[in-house]
């Protein structure tokens, strides 16, 4: 097989499409590459990392491609526009046995959870009933733990694991609608701890335009003004947390000495409010709800 000399092979379709080709029968796309073919919005490939194949077909060696000889269950194929890939559950099941520590673990099932492709209680049954002792399979139960099915972000992600891990606190919630004690909608941060009222938001490169920044001081100050102790991640602080961390607690203990009077705010969701925290919340969405409930969910993540 060829392809013409005026298709970018670098784009991340054709790199699937074009390893997609030396399978063999039986065999199939899996791994990220399987979840982005199938629409997966943060699998997409730009970390340059080869896509993985399962097959029994021996493979020259190729940087483009790695194959993987796992055997696949029947039950484990599919189709998605022609191409055979492994299903969601098993392709985010294989990203995270694979995955280089826990932490990568997580952010890979929560991104196929953002997606609505995977539910965690989906990885859960397949993992006790179709893995058990496969390699990585104590990763992936330790990453299930900690996974959550209503982060926007890889970014996200990681700030949930720092905030509990390095940071020492109990664990947040995920983008929870936080209301006025009269049911007006004050904001959904990144995190929240439901008890003390500590947010957390991520401010990514797109939070750095002087309008981005105008609407995020007024949100910081209507948290504030309700009696919530917001705390800012950037992105220096992925690679070194400690300065977040200092924050952070510095925040819980700001909130632990705010008098209850000054609470005014519920994460109690009016009757009229739609719930989207669950991949099966999201999943019993009828299309146009869909696209009106879930478009700020883009439009934020980063």
């Amino acid at each position: 097989m060829y392809v013409p000399a005026d298709v970018d092979s670098g784009r991340v379709e054709q790199r699937i499409v074009e390893a997609a080709a030396v399978l063999g029968p039986h065999g199939a796309v899996t791994g990220w590459a399987a979840l982005c073919w199938s629409g997966a919005r943060w699998f997409d490939g730009s970390d340059g990392r080869p896509v993985v194949i399962a097959t029994h077909v021996n493979l020259r060696p190729d940087p483009r491609w790695v194959p993987c000889k796992e055997g696949i269950d029947p039950r484990d194929h599919d189709r998605v526009d022609g191409l055979p890939v492994t299903t969601a559950v098993r392709s985010v099941c294989f990203e995270a046995r694979h995955a280089p520590d826990v932490a990568t673990a997580v952010v890979a099932l929560d991104m196929a959870a953002y997606s609505d492709l995977a539910s965690l209680e989906e990885c859960r049954v397949y993992t006790q009933w179709r893995l058990r002792t496969w390699t990585g399979v104590p990763q992936l139960r330790a990453a299930l733990v900690l996974a959550d099915e209503n982060s926007w972000a890889p970014t996200e992600s990681a700030m949930r694991l720092v905030w509990t891990d390095a940071g020492g606190m109990p664990r947040p919630l995920c983008n929870r609608p936080v209301f006025d004690l009269d049911g007006r909608h004050l904001g959904t941060p990144d995190l929240i701890d439901a008890e003390l009222g500590v947010v957390g938001e991520y401010d990514g490169k797109d939070h750095f335009s002087s309008a981005r920044r105008a609407r995020d001081l007024t949100r910081e100050e209507r948290f504030r003004t309700h009696g919530l102790e917001p705390v800012t991640m950037v992105g220096a602080d992925l690679a070194d947390p400690a300065a977040f961390v200092a924050r952070l607690r510095a925040a819980y203990q700001r909130a632990s000495r705010r008098p209850a009077a000054e609470r005014r705010w519920t994460l109690a969701q009016p009757r009229r409010w739609i719930p989207t925290e669950t991949v099966a919340q999201r999943r019993a969405l009828d299309p146009w709800d869909r696209a009106r409930l879930l478009r700020h969910r883009r439009a934020e993540s980063r």
